[in-house]
């Protein structure tokens, strides 16, 4: 390691130490090229180039974040690179102050021991950011270069290229990555460009979680207004479906909530309820045009899987940000819904049981292919720079998939309630009946041996009936629904009644 990435590893270290523990801080590694070829961007007084740097270190690293602000161009002995220009924990009243001061002596370097200028390597830089000064931990790494790739002045530079494209695409740390192709046209005293490139690399899964949630906020496209070019994965969310008209089917109706959301409101007598629905297939990996795949699409929907018809088997010369019209024939899973005397139903009685779901598109043998408007930009920004072709796609590509959530709404009425309430009315008024029989005295009259005799008694109680003589004649039963003589002696004079 060298002494400068010692610094900066140090200095990382430390300001991780400094950073509070909660699960919202990120770690960002800012690399700045300043070798040879980036003279112009130091040398015209009308260059952005800082200006740009501490605008995009604004709006990505936010108050109790950790950054490493970083000068590169080639390591050599005696001038190490990278190099360490700023680490610390991002605090929002002194943070421009201290980006800005960072950058402002920074100017093209040279090679040790003479006037030639340093060259660049930006494999080197990468490789350092991720191994030394995020220790192999998630974070982002953000690479401001002017696209030339020449360590040692190497000519060979499509080989260079190949490496730092095997780097980005076959590297198990970068989880996902990102290029934002700029036009800033500069003139120096001996060279001129006429663009400059940001690259940002989400180092991990949580990383990758990092940039998507710091694309979602909309804080770095008001200082980058082009759109990002993908770089990795190119296996996922490479497209996007927006339901554009539905057919609805017997009882059942369709509708798109504001979040994207597709609803089914289904009554609960409908049968095998099936819609046709249309879509617009929209192409969202820029800047690739998906020349060719394979189409195929399933719900899952209240635990059962279905295939989807779909009206195109396959998709074709789709370019970026461009759709093409796709319809589906999909039934709902009416079998599984819950019957309305279920617990289900009868709670969800006068609104309705939710059954979240979703609706997937997927796409096999998948080929994509630059598409000719980025080609024709890329030439245009960068003339004679071959680095472009880090963007063709690997020749293999897995399938990817399209997720659209889906909420089934089944709508029960008021009768299977309502019935149910009555029923348990009922049972009540049965019990309070039995309940007051228990309770209310009765009187019985009875003959014994001639003589009329009244007792007065209870459901569920005993009387012994004894004769003049005080001998045991028989017992006087009474129930909820009458009296019986049971246990009588043989030959005795006992009757109910007169």
């Amino acid at each position: 390691m060298t002494p400068a990435l010692r610094r900066a590893a140090l200095l990382a270290c430390a300001a991780a130490a400094l950073a509070p523990a909660t699960a919202a801080a990120v770690s960002h590694v800012f690399l700045v090229q300043n070798s040879g070829w980036m003279e112009p961007f130091y040398s015209d007084p009308a260059s952005p180039y800082k200006a740009l740097v501490t605008e995009v270190v604004m709006a990505a690293a936010q108050p109790g974040d950790v950054m490493v602000l970083a000068a590169f161009n080639q390591s050599l002995p005696g001038a190490p690179s990278p190099k360490a220009l700023l680490a610390e924990k991002v605090a929002a009243p002194s943070q421009r102050q201290h980006v800005t001061q960072a950058l402002a002596p920074l100017t093209t370097a040279k090679k040790p021991g003479g006037a030639a200028l340093a060259d660049t390597d930006l494999g080197e830089a990468v490789g350092a950011a991720i191994g030394t000064a995020l220790n192999r931990k998630p974070g982002l790494v953000w690479l401001f270069t002017n696209n030339k790739n020449s360590p040692n002045n190497d000519q060979a530079t499509a080989r260079r290229n190949r490496e730092f494209y095997q780097l980005i695409h076959h590297g198990a740390d970068i989880k996902k990555a990102l290029a934002f192709p700029l036009h800033m046209p500069v003139q120096g005293a001996r060279y001129h460009a006429n663009g400059l490139m940001v690259y940002v690399f989400a180092i991990h899964q949580q990383g990758a979680r990092e940039l998507d949630q710091l694309l979602r906020s909309g804080r770095l496209q008001k200082v980058i207004t082009e759109p990002p070019a993908r770089l990795k994965p190119l296996d996922q969310d490479t497209v996007r479906l927006a339901p554009v008209r539905v057919e609805d089917a017997p009882g059942v109706a369709f509708s798109m909530a504001a979040d994207g959301m597709l609803r089914a409101d289904v009554q609960s007598d409908a049968a095998a309820p099936t819609a046709r629905i249309h879509w617009h297939l929209d192409n969202a990996i820029y800047p690739y045009t998906i020349s060719s795949a394979a189409l195929s699409a399933r719900s899952v929907l209240a635990g059962e899987e279905r295939p989807i018809a779909l009206g195109a088997a396959r998709v074709s010369a789709l370019a970026p940000g461009k759709s093409q019209p796709l319809s589906s024939l999909m039934q709902l899973p009416v079998a599984r819904l819950p019957g309305k005397w279920s617990a289900a139903a009868i709670s969800a009685a006068g609104s309705a049981v939710v059954l979240p779901g979703s609706i997937e598109v997927r796409l096999s043998e998948q080929k994509l292919e630059l598409s000719q408007a980025f080609k024709q930009r890329m030439a245009a920004l960068f003339p004679g720079d071959p680095l472009p072709d880090i963007f063709a796609p690997p020749s293999q590509v897995e399938g990817s998939r399209a997720l659209l959530p889906i909420e089934v709404r089944v709508h029960y009425g008021m009768a299977p309630l309502l019935a149910l309430i009555g029923a348990v009315f009922a049972l009540l008024g049965l019990l309070a009946a039995a309940a007051l029989a228990m309770t209310r005295g009765r009187t019985v009259q009875l003959t014994v041996e001639g003589e009329l005799r009244t007792v007065s008694t209870k459901a569920g109680m005993r009387h012994t009936i004894y004769d003049q003589a005080g001998n045991k004649v028989a017992e006087l039963k009474t129930t909820l629904f009458g009296h019986t003589l049971t246990d009588l002696r043989e030959g005795a004079q006992v009757r109910l009644g007169r």
